[in-house]
């Protein structure tokens, strides 16, 4: 096996399998990368067995074969080399040889008949989605997904289609028992079974899912197979294990009609909360909102350093409301939206809160109080 590539397109494509990778060397042939080189191009492909990549990068190949490297350090050996095309070589022992200007380096690599085998998707129904709406869409959700490992079916982004007015859409839901963000917007109509029903992309995968969705340009096209997903874009597969498991009622927990909304400028109401987060609990997080006519006040105390108080005008008619919120999960709202002015929906003291971005009704995140 012996090829030549450019550095900087050997080095994007090992830079794009890291987060692949497996970090835990359970299994030690999954901490390598399968280098396969054929027809004026390579092939990289990468998986933990949960989330799978293969990409494929334009090169001048002498003599067709592949190969199995530790991808993390042919990854820094790349990197530090001058810009100049590098010579890659497999040799017979398994060893690997690397050239570039003066620079030579021989490591060893592993067989690649242990690697486990990469399905080849076939092309059915594909869902079509521009790849800057996608990034936007799980910007607006992930920061709810759950960090508790036991609730396995909330470490992800449940992905739904559904009909509105016969128009469809795909829905991002995200929770963590604590706090829910939900976003749909129009796509292409495509009946995909599984969408139909909802499905949950893992943790992983959603990180891995991102990244290619703001990875140049090209649109994402998204299909099953068996219990996977398959994600497509340009020359590069993903292919990730979908989460079994059955994702909550949502729809319980989003509050219909608030019976009281508060209108705030974004900006005005993230900053205020971050100015009273530094003196909120370190155990709780907890601030406490009132709520008057045309006022919004904030205060948080900590018995170790004090308390602080800032009070924020707003569009507000209702009766005096007081209710308490971890603030970390309302900075994380307000950070996920764009728009200048967001609303704020209560219906007492115990209830759910609703905030919503004005001029944008199909996004929408979810809060639970707690009692301070």
């Amino acid at each position: 096996m012996q090829f030549t590539i450019a550095k900087e397109v050997f080095l994007k494509g090992l830079a794009r399998i890291q987060g692949i990778v497996e970090k835990r060397n359970t299994i030690p042939i999954l901490s390598n990368v399968l280098i396969e080189a054929m027809d004026g191009e390579i092939h990289l492909t990468a998986t933990d067995l949960e989330v799978g990549m293969r990409a494929s990068y334009p090169a001048k190949v002498k003599t067709p074969g592949k190969i199995t490297v530790a991808a993390k350090k042919v990854y820094e050996i790349i990197k530090e080399l001058s810009e100049q095309e590098v010579a890659f070589t497999g040799k017979e022992n398994g060893w690997i040889e690397i050239r570039c200007g003066k620079s030579l380096f021989n490591i060893v690599g592993l067989s690649p008949d242990e690697f486990p085998h990469f399905p080849a998707p076939e092309e059915e129904d594909f869902l079509s989605l521009d790849g800057d709406l996608l990034a936007e869409m799980i910007d607006k959700t992930t920061f709810s997904m759950s960090l508790d490992e036991s609730k396995y079916n909330l470490n992800g982004i449940f992905f739904r289609m559904s009909e509105e007015n016969d128009t469809p859409h795909l829905r991002l839901v995200a929770t963590d028992g604590h706090r829910l963000a939900m976003i749909q917007r129009q796509t292409s109509p495509v009946k995909i079974g599984e969408l139909v029903r909802g499905v949950i992309f893992p943790r992983k995968g959603i990180v891995e899912l991102k990244k290619l969705a703001e990875d140049g340009e090209g649109g994402i096209r998204i299909g099953f197979m068996d219990n996977n997903a398959v994600i497509k874009k340009n020359q590069t597969v993903v292919i990730m294990r979908l989460v079994d498991g059955e994702f909550p009622d949502y729809n319980r927990v989003i509050p219909t009609n608030p019976e009281h909304a508060a209108r705030i400028k974004r900006e005005t109401f993230f900053h205020a909360l971050r100015r009273m987060s530094i003196l909120s609990s370190e155990k709780s997080r907890g601030v406490k909102i009132v709520l008057k006519e045309g006022t919004l006040e904030l205060s948080s105390s900590n018995p170790e350093f004090g308390d602080a108080r800032e009070e924020v005008e707003i569009e507000y008619n209702g009766p005096e409301i007081t209710i308490g919120f971890n603030v970390r999960y309302l900075l994380d709202i307000l950070q996920s939206m764009d728009e200048e002015m967001v609303e704020l929906g209560v219906r007492d003291n115990l209830s759910p809160g609703l905030i919503t971005p004005v001029g944008d009704t199909r996004h929408l995140a979810v809060v639970m109080p707690m009692r301070l």
